[in-house]
């Protein structure tokens, strides 16, 4: 049984015209237990992630002054968020929802974050609807306290894991792997270990092949015994902010390819959710049960 972190979300602190997919943090652990996906048991509040864990891997300068509200008008445009005391523990419980997926993934082989995969924060700033990087956190705190040696990055969001890309720059013992679309936010893409820039217009056969053909061989040459996925379904066709045109069985046999190779390699993997910003709610929501539902056929 694979175990969900799951957080309260604090919807007067986003901009008007962006609330509306915050919903689905709300209502996809109630659509999975209608579904009989899961069951109630295996969703999990998490506490607050420590300053120190946050710290692992951003700035304290940063840390600091986002934690005491006060970074600048500039830095919290940049957001995209009204910042806020609320918002700030929504954020720190997220972080702490993934270094305790991670740790459940070492037992079960498998663990969730209902939100999460916040790869456009970096060292010392936060973009993109991303302030704190729960995944990057985790990482490193698998890595100093020796619970993994080599980690392997899958970000399969349709926008580029820039935050990642730039936090584990100079660490040989994680990888970065992103594939995501050209044209697509950020526009001044940061240098992952494997980056793959994907045409507008790219359809579920191009996709899947390109996926196909790299992901496997890149498990077997870095040799990961621990990987995080980064599961956005912005790759879907109707979404507003994406420009790749997957459909949902697409986005589904892309989730089957991801865990299934994790399960067939025995390594253990923690799923953040990321993006998903299609305009019909039960869109998002249906491609996001898809994932759990896969994991839920191959994690028995």
């Amino acid at each position: 049984m694979f175990r969900i972190a799951f957080h309260p979300i604090y919807k007067h602190s986003v901009p008007e015209n962006h609330r509306f997919p915050m919903e689905k943090y709300e209502l996809l652990p109630k659509q999975l237990i209608l579904e009989n996906i899961v069951s109630p048991e295996q969703f999990f509040l998490p506490k607050m992630a420590s300053i120190e864990e946050i710290c692992l891997v951003h700035d304290a300068h940063y840390v600091h002054r986002y934690l005491h509200l006060q970074l600048t008008d500039k830095e919290i445009r940049l957001t995209g968020f009204k910042h806020c005391q609320q918002l700030i523990d929504r954020e720190r419980t997220l972080v702490q929802g993934t270094i305790d997926g991670a740790l459940y993934a070492l037992q079960d082989g498998i663990a969730f974050n209902i939100a999460g995969g916040t790869h456009h924060a970096f060292t010392d700033h936060g973009e993109g609807f991303c302030m704190l990087h729960d995944q990057a956190i985790a990482a490193r705190y698998l890595l100093e306290n020796n619970y993994a040696s080599k980690i392997l990055f899958v970000d399969l969001d349709v926008h580029q894991g820039n935050g990642t890309a730039e936090i584990f720059r100079h660490d040989d013992r994680v990888f970065t792997f992103s594939m995501h679309g050209k044209t697509n936010y950020p526009f001044r893409k940061e240098t992952s270990d494997f980056d793959i820039a994907l045409e507008d217009g790219t359809d579920d056969a191009t996709y899947l092949e390109i996926l196909e053909k790299h992901l496997e061989p890149l498990i077997l040459q870095t040799a990961p015994d621990f990987i995080f996925y980064q599961a956005g379904v912005d790759i879907l066709a109707t979404d507003k902010l994406g420009k790749v045109c997957c459909s949902i069985e697409g986005c589904k046999q892309r989730d089957f390819l991801v865990l299934n190779l994790a399960k067939k390699y025995n390594i253990p993997i923690q799923c953040s959710m990321g993006g998903g910003y299609s305009p019909q709610l039960t869109t998002i929501l249906k491609a996001h049960t898809n994932t759990y539902r896969i994991a839920s056929q191959l994690y028995i």
